[in-house]
Order: C-alpha cells, then sequence, then structure tokens
C-alpha cells in the first residue's frame, strides 16, 4: 500500500528513499560520487534489503567502503557487473529537483529518458555506456591533437568505424521508444490534470537525417577546433510543448510539476508492461508546489490498488498528507525523527 514518511527537513526522510534508490540502480539519485553518500567519518555504508518480486523473495545488499571499490549483492552473491543488476528491481523516483529535466539543458533530458530505456533493455545500457566510452576516447585525442596540422588520421577512423554504428544503434532504440512512451505519458497527464492543456514530447536528433554520416565527417574540422566531438546521439534532445509552445518558457509551475509527475508515472507504466510485474514507486516532497485540484487528482491516482502496489511518500507537513489521504484504505504513516523510524 501507501507508506507516507513525515517528518522534519533534516530528518532521513529522503536518505530513505535514497537507499531504495541505490537498491535498484547502484547508485544515488542526490549524489553520483559514492564514497560521499558514506555518513561523515564513518568507514562504510551497508544497505541491507528483502524484497518479494514476482512471489519470490530476495536479499540485495549494497556496500562500499572508503577507498574501495561498491559490492553488490543479490542472495548472497556478489554481481559481476553493476549495469547486470539493473532492471531486477525497476523503481520510479520522483523528486522536487525533477523540474530540471525541463529547465536545464539536453543533457539531464537523455539521461532520464536513458533510465527508463535501460531499466528494461540490457542490449541499449551496453551499447550506452559503450559509446560514452568511446567518445571520451575519442574527445581525449580531439585535445590531445589540439592546434596540429598532421594527426594520426587511421586511429580516429577507427574510432568512427564503431562509433557511428553505436549512435545509430541508441538513437534507433530512442526512436521506437519515445513512439512507445508517448501514449502512457498523455494519458497521465489528463489523469493528473482534467482540463483543456495538450502536453506534446517529441524526440530531436541529427542521426534521423539521411545524409548524418557525410555530415559527421564534415565536422571534423570544427570537432578539432573544440576539441570535442559535435555530433552524435549524444547531442540528442527531447522538446517539451505544452499546448504547442515550449513549457520551459510558458509553463507555470503547476505545469511543470503536472508535466513531471505524468512522465514519472508514464516511466511506472511504461515499466510495469514490459516487466509484467509493479515497480517501486518512490514520491519525495511531491505535493509541493502543486495546487489542492492538482493533488487530490493524484491521490485519486496513487490510492488505485489495481494500479499500484507499494509507494512510498515523504512530505515534512505532516497535517497536508493526513488531510488528502484521510479515508483511503491501504495507507499508512511513519514518522522520522532524527534518522529512526517511529
Amino acid at each position: 500500500g501507501i507508506n507516507c514518511i513525515v517528518g522534519k527537513n533534516g530528518m532521513g526522510k529522503t536518505n530513505l528513499l535514497d537507499a531504495l534508490h541505490y537498491i535498484s540502480m547502484t547508485r544515488s539519485a542526490l549524489n553520483s560520487v559514492d564514497q560521499q553518500n558514506i555518513t561523515h567519518e564513518k568507514p562504510f555504508f551497508a544497505i541491507n534489503s528483502k524484497l518479494e518480486i514476482t512471489d519470490k523473495e530476495h536479499a540485495v545488499n549494497c556496500y562500499l567502503e572508503q577507498g574501495k571499490k561498491k559490492i553488490v549483492k543479490v542472495d548472497g552473491k556478489e554481481v559481476e557487473k553493476l549495469s547486470d543488476h539493473i532492471g531486477m528491481v525497476p523503481s520510479v523516483l520522483i523528486t522536487p529537483d525533477d523540474t530540471e529535466i525541463i529547465k536545464e539543458g539536453s543533457e539531464v533530458r537523455r539521461k532520464f529518458f536513458d533510465s527508463v530505456i535501460s531499466q528494461h533493455d540490457r542490449t541499449y545500457l551496453e551499447d550506452l555506456m559503450a559509446m560514452q566510452r568511446l567518445l571520451k576516447q575519442r574527445n581525449s585525442f580531439l585535445k590531445q591533437n589540439a592546434g596540429r596540422r598532421s594527426f594520426n588520421k587511421q586511429l580516429l577512423a577507427t574510432y568512427d568505424e564503431s562509433l557511428l554504428p553505436l549512435f545509430q544503434n541508441v538513437a534507433s532504440k530512442r526512436e521506437s521508444f519515445i513512439k512507445d512512451f508517448i501514449p502512457y505519458f498523455q494519458k497521465n497527464y489528463e489523469l493528473i490534470f482534467d482540463g483543456e492543456e495538450s502536453p506534446i514530447i517529441s524526440y530531436r536528433s541529427s542521426l534521423l537525417k539521411d545524409d548524418f554520416e557525410t555530415l559527421y565527417k564534415e565536422a571534423l574540422e570544427k570537432d578539432i577546433i573544440l576539441e570535442r566531438t559535435t555530433l552524435g546521439a549524444h547531442k540528442d534532445d527531447y522538446v517539451f510543448k505544452l499546448n504547442d509552445r515550449p513549457i520551459k518558457k510558458f509553463g507555470s509551475q503547476g505545469q511543470q510539476k503536472s508535466f513531471i509527475l505524468a512522465l514519472k508515472l508514464a516511466e511506472y507504466d511504461y515499466l510495469k508492461s514490459l516487466k509484467g510485474f509493479n515497480p517501486l514507486l518512490l514520491l519525495d516532497d511531491i505535493f509541493d508546489k502543486l495546487d489542492d485540484q492538482r493533488i487530490e487528482s493524484l491521490v485519486n491516482l496513487l490510492t488505485d490498488p489495481s494500479r499500484f502496489s507499494q509507494i512510498f511518500i515523504t512530505d515534512a507537513r505532516t497535517e497536508r498528507s493526513k488531510a488528502f489521504f484521510e479515508g483511503k484504505e491501504q495507507v499508512s504513516f511513519f514518522e522520522i525523527e532524527n534518522g529512526e523510524l517511529i
């Protein structure tokens, strides 16, 4: 059911959700530097969980000691590659900072959608990691040869021979994914806000042009001057509009929040349809900046037991959550104070 984690700011509510995110994605949602997630002046962190997935019990443990590599174990056996674990415990996390998906640059939007696809498509994740690794090498090569008239063109051609098919694979998956994803997104937006608003997502990539390879080769001179690869799937973007206008410029805070909630709930429905079971739904301080009408619509959505199984919600305002969930079934309240669950 729904588990409301309430308490004052700084007590550890978000930390609990981030621990669940670690179990799912093998990393923090809030701090990408693993060592910085160890409590100050402590030698290690350990997250130990017991999960039930499709009627089978599993133990998933994540452990990191200062100066050592991160270890993830499933049922006592260490996972060889962390990427192999991603997708076993699908999860969707919604936080107040998610409006950055709208407000920030294309990298943030790519990261979000890449995470969705990677939770169900292992080949995509492997292609994405290989592409990022090769891009790093190519960009390093370009920096080393900055200002030179002659350089090892054969080595550069070797990078490009490997990169081009990876670019095509990644762009092709993204294009087919967004076509499947959009109906889930539009349905959820209508459920959150029952009004005359038309949200649109479109995928933009230079890889969709027939002459991409020609353009890529012609960009070499520019790449050398700028010391980085200027064309490829790492430059793709997703365009968000509301009523045919960019939501980044013209959307209100409430509209942007509704757009993000629809995105995340669409991620939930999309993963559920592919996995065949319910992901974890983690909602961190989601009622902030939403008007009462949108909160009520969202609460009605979340309390549908046929759609969701286990939800964790944090809120600093206990009375607000209790008021909106009053009379709803399968709702439990837990208070956190100084890291202790009451």
